[in-house]
């Protein structure tokens, strides 16, 4: 039972850590595409890249308790994860906006609930925070497999 109590409490604790980085990912957007008049891809495009940058950061150091992991194995890991998500990010509210025919934040915000539900997360607590022990089972039973 305390395993499904820690997955839960990881699981809120990502989803706070990610709130955080798409408030500042949000007002980078707003920022840019609404005051400063650019193109709203653009804007969604850097304003995903801060709230990377963010949610990278509190989710080392908070969420998915990395000791052991080395800080350029992650960014390694981070980078391509974020990278797929900029892309779905940029391009599904592109997609979006240009075929519902409605405001890109509100475009923005559907896809990006979306991509962090299906994605982010998911990506993130298999792949990229995984703990350094379920690698060293996994080796371990691979060889008794072959063996």
């Amino acid at each position: 039972m305390g395993n499904i109590k820690d997955i839960v409490f990881t699981f809120g604790k990502a989803q706070f850590s990610a709130w955080i980085a798409s408030a500042v990912d949000f007002a980078v957007t707003l920022v840019l595409g609404k005051f400063l008049g650019v193109w709203y891809t653009t804007a969604t495009f850097v304003g995903a890249l801060s709230g990377g940058i963010i949610n990278c950061i509190i989710n080392y150091r908070w969420v998915f308790h990395t000791k052991g992991r080395k800080k350029k194995y992650v960014a390694v890991r981070y980078f391509i994860v974020w990278a797929v998500s900029i892309a779905l990010n940029t391009y599904g509210t592109y997609i979006v906006t240009e075929t519902l025919g409605i405001d890109f934040i509100i475009s923005k915000a559907i896809v990006a609930i979306i991509v962090a539900i299906f994605w982010n997360y998911q990506m993130q607590r298999m792949f990229v925070f995984k703990s350094k022990q379920i690698d060293e089972l996994a080796c371990e039973q691979e060889e008794i497999g072959n063996n």
